[in-house]
């Protein structure tokens, strides 16, 4: 019976066309993994090298803006915003390299609304998310952020990634 089943099997297998049977042997997990960036890494996408992907982080979650090269790109107005969480710089909208930073502390209510109309409908709108900031998903202690929640994956569980 084992045989008849493997010959079978072979004989569907063989009818199948080639794409129908690598879907078969490989199917990708249905969301994409949570990437996570040390300071160092995101730095890498500033912006500054032809043909690197230019990323922006605000609120810990690091956007690929590439699309938006002529605003983040080398030279560009904005770049100065890239590779790097610029959550104060876009709360206050400024490029002041003191501003550049996650640190939202002291931001007025009016700043602080500024950052969630932007980070909502600017960046989460138009930009692909990529990753998080490692501030976003590990507490200073490099444990687990057990509250963190992918803006991009509303299932997500960080349980389930330790």
């Amino acid at each position: 019976a084992g045989g008849a089943a493997r010959v079978l099997l072979a004989a569907l297998l063989g009818a199948l066309p080639a794409a129908a049977e690598r879907e078969l042997r490989f199917r990708p997990p249905a969301e994409a993994p949570v990437r996570l960036f040390t300071e160092p890494e995101l730095a890498r996408y500033d912006g500054q090298q032809e043909g690197q992907p230019i990323y922006l982080a605000v609120k810990g979650v690091v956007f690929d803006v590439t699309s938006g090269k002529e605003f983040y790109g080398k030279g560009a107005p904005y770049n100065a915003l890239v590779g790097k969480d610029s959550t104060r710089g876009v709360a206050k909208m400024s490029l002041d390299p003191a501003d550049l930073t996650h640190d939202i502390t002291g931001l007025t209510e009016e700043e602080l609304k500024s950052l969630d109309d932007i980070f909502n409908n600017v960046y989460k709108a138009k930009y692909p998310i990529v990753g998080y900031t490692s501030r976003r998903i590990l507490n200073e202690d490099g444990s687990p952020n057990l509250d963190f929640k992918p803006e991009d994956q509303p299932h997500f569980n960080i349980k389930d990634e330790f």
